[in-house]
């Protein structure tokens, strides 16, 4: 099992079906590792599918699931997590996050944190984390298990919302950050400074993006059901971007969060 969050993965958000088996087989054909899925995605059975059939043997792979919010109680979340692996065809996945802290506190957060470490101790799961967790609720789980126990934080960043207090906390902490929607459901690909690099350099404007996440020190998790730009984005980590691109890329902030459900989304920072 791999102990550290690897850098490059395939994340699965909306694909279900046919659709995600052929996503993931084909990811894996071309070499990805690192699998990104969750409860409330309704796709963990055709994932494991996907995986199984891959003939990739699972000590190469990395596999995250997140724990949906009903089942963050300190006796639901467990079994939930044992259903996941069931419908994984897995002994163990090797991240399990809480996917949104609990709507309204209606579940401390110190029982959900000590529920996935009793998961961790029966070996369900390798390590455990968090995902769209503000500074406030880091805090409180830093408090209840440490820092060092927080694998990642998951969270939505892209060059329109860069959130740099969460982030400068989180480093502080040494605590790791996944970035998800890193291309902004695609609204960042048509950007004129983005465009502009990309024609520069001979890159496409999604391998851009991922590159400048890449250097920020997140691990990025894509999606796409179309083999040629799995593939080409694939080629992001070996590309670089010049310190004056980084900037550029930087400057585009402008706080622009795209994911923030009623009901669900915490008070962010």
């Amino acid at each position: 099992m791999n102990t550290t969050t690897p850098s490059f993965g395939l994340g699965t958000f909306r694909l279900k079906g046919q659709v995600v088996i052929d996503s993931v087989r084909e990811a894996l054909k071309l070499g990805y590792r690192h699998i990104d899925t969750a409860q409330i995605y309704g796709n963990e059975a055709e994932v494991g599918q996907a995986i199984a059939e891959s003939g990739v043997p699972r000590s190469e792979l990395f596999v995250t699931t997140k724990i949906w919010t009903e089942n963050l109680g300190a006796d639901k979340l467990v079994p939930s997590l044992q259903e996941s692996l069931r419908k994984l065809r897995m002994e163990r996945v090797d991240l399990t996050l809480i996917h949104w802290p609990s709507p309204a506190n209606a579940v401390p957060l110190k029982d959900s944190l000590h529920a996935l470490q009793a998961a961790q101790a029966q070996a369900l799961t390798s390590q455990i984390g968090v995902s769209n967790f503000t500074e406030k609720l880091l805090r409180q789980a830093i408090d209840v298990v440490g820092a060092k126990t927080i694998a990642t934080n998951q969270i939505e960043w892209h060059p329109y919302l860069q959130s740099p207090r969460l982030v400068a906390f989180a480093r502080q902490q040494g605590i790791h950050l996944t970035s998800y929607m890193t291309l902004a459901y695609g609204k960042v690909l048509g950007d004129p400074v983005i465009q502009a690099i990309a024609q520069a350099r001979g890159w496409t404007p999604a391998q851009v993006t991922l590159a400048w996440a890449l250097q920020r020190g997140f691990a990025v998790i894509p999606s796409s059901t179309k083999r040629e730009n799995l593939q080409s984005n694939l080629r992001a980590p070996t590309l670089r971007l010049s310190d004056e691109e980084m900037v550029r890329i930087d400057a585009l902030d402008r706080g622009e969060r795209l994911v923030d459900p009623e009901g669900l989304a915490p008070a962010w920072d």
